[in-house]
């Protein structure tokens, strides 16, 4: 057991964990953050799609009306400040009847109603010149600028890095099984046998909320997973929009969205199926069909022949729809942050201001921290640089020049810093620099990026995996076969000065 008692521990290190915890980090307390997967950002967060909404899809009489209201003009400086992939591009509401046009009109009063800057009710021929690729059927719309896109898992990344740099500590691998409510702590106790204590404790554990909760002896509730399928397109593809087009909302789901990314390519989706089953991402063709045939709907252009890859992520779905965010009535130094779906990527900051709140009126005292830095260094992007900007920096890390991801222009360089920052398998790595998200989904690179890893942590071929645990790319099986997997010769490792 860790002696140590922190003064606050978090459940769960997606996108509401992590702002909670670069939050404290501002203030004269200790915090630890718990995630049960091999990195951050691993659970809901991952899959999510990366939109900062309008603020006029829900009425401020619900929290999460208020939190998007609220959160969404953050991120202005959070970007400044952390350095993430963020663009407030604009979203459309588009509507092809007159009957939809009046559903667009309560939405845009109820966006007025939020104190929404900025927005427009839009006729046919105002929507179809914000987005020429629209339907000629579109007969008009809602248009909310304030609305963009973003990548959420380096958001997370960044904010758990800003986090650490201020005093958090990160525990990964690290599966509440039990926490015991002892006079004045928690003892909390991991499926491993590790366990620390903290004053204070805050669940959130995105779809685990309820599995946690109960474990502390809190409040009984259910999470329902709500499973949304999705499909990346190439950004080359002819109906890449310039904004995120919303069709008219359906009573469960905001419905097909068609979403361009900041980092130019496009997504297409999500569906919206509840089911029980937490781990489950498996997509179907049903699922293929439905959401093309609606995304043309929108953009008639969408081909499926632009797909680079599909994929689905659970949402925690509370009954009742809204957040659940309050001090626990059974354990009352226990913070519930759960039932965090959509929109509850645009709420994250906010959640972490109300959260910090909550602690307070727990008895917790925050004391500002005189030294509190919210800046993290911006890593260079190669891809984005000048010709001028690129040779500059070559000239000081050669490394730059050395490009690991063909399909999306990412440098040795870029990989070493994700490395060096802890991202260890395939997939965190993948995140935090966008190497094999491209057209060849890592076809061409992912040796590379293997050779990287081994070189920069002194980790076997064997050991590394895609995502952690069960996922180890090289094995020494195939079926029921035994590979004995060749020692490779050593070799010279170029660079391998640079930085140390």
């Amino acid at each position: 057991m860790n002696n140590a008692v922190y003064d606050v521990a978090i459940v769960g290190a997606g996108v509401v964990g992590a702002a909670i915890a670069r939050k404290l980090s501002s203030y004269a307390c200790s915090t630890v953050i718990l995630e049960k997967e091999w990195d951050v950002s691993f659970g809901v967060s991952k899959t999510n799609s990366g939109i900062v909404h309008g603020g006029f899809h829900y009425p401020t009489s619900l929290l999460k009306g208020r939190l998007e209201v609220a959160g969404t003009i953050m991120f202005d400086r959070l970007q400044q400040e952390l350095h993430f992939p963020f663009q407030r591009c604009g979203i459309l509401v588009v509507a092809f009847t007159v009957e939809e046009m009046k559903t667009v009109e309560r939405m845009y009063r109820q966006g007025v109603e939020n104190r929404i800057i900025g927005l427009e009710l839009c006729n046919r021929e105002r929507i179809h010149t914000l987005e020429p690729k629209l339907n000629a059927d579109v007969v008009g719309g809602l248009h909310a600028p304030s609305g963009g896109v973003i990548e959420p898992y380096r958001f997370v990344f960044s904010l758990i890095e800003s986090a650490r740099k201020n005093g958090v500590q990160l525990h990964t691998r690290f599966k509440v099984v039990k926490a015991q409510n002892e006079d004045d702590h928690f003892v909390i106790h991991a499926e491993d046998g590790r366990s620390l204590q903290a004053r204070y404790l805050i669940n959130a554990a995105g779809l685990y909320a309820d599995e946690v909760s109960a474990a502390c002896g809190a409040e009984r509730f259910h999470i329902t997973p709500r499973k949304g399928q999705e499909f990346l397109l190439d950004r080359n593809a002819a109906g890449l929009p310039g904004k995120v087009i919303f069709p008219v909302p359906a009573p469960n789901s905001k419905g097909i969205l068609v979403i361009p990314t900041p980092e130019g390519t496009c997504m297409v989706g999500p569906t919206a199926v509840e089911q029980e089953d937490k781990e489950d991402l498996s997509t179907t063709r049903d699922n293929f069909e439905a959401i093309f045939h609606s995304a043309r709907r929108l953009i008639p252009k969408i081909s499926e022949r632009d797909i680079i890859t599909a994929f689905a992520g659970l949402r925690p779905a509370l009954e009742g729809g809204d957040f659940y965010i309050a001090v626990s009535e059974k354990q009352p130094r226990l913070i519930q942050v759960a039932g965090i779906q959509s929109p509850g990527l645009t709420a994250a900051p906010a959640i972490a201001e109300y959260v910090k709140d909550l602690m307070k009126s727990a008895g917790l005292v925050l004391t500002e921290r005189a030294d509190y830095d919210p800046l993290i260094p911006e890593v260079p992007r190669i891809r984005r640089l000048s010709p001028y900007e690129a040779d500059t920096l070559l000239q000081k890390e050669p490394a730059y020049g050395e490009i690991v991801c063909r399909c999306e222009s990412v440098s040795e360089a870029e990989i070493v810093a994700a490395i060096r920052r802890g991202h260890t398998t395939m997939d965190s790595i993948k995140f935090y620099t966008r190497a094999q998200m491209g057209r060849c989904q890592g076809g061409f690179c992912s040796y590379k990026i293997m050779k990287i890893l081994q070189r920069e942590t002194g980790m076997s071929i064997e050991e590394i995996t895609k995502r952690g645990a069960e996922s180890r790319l090289i094995t020494d099986r195939v079926g029921d076969l035994t590979v004995k997997t060749p020692t490779p010769p050593a070799q010279d490792q170029p660079g391998q000065e640079s930085g140390r």
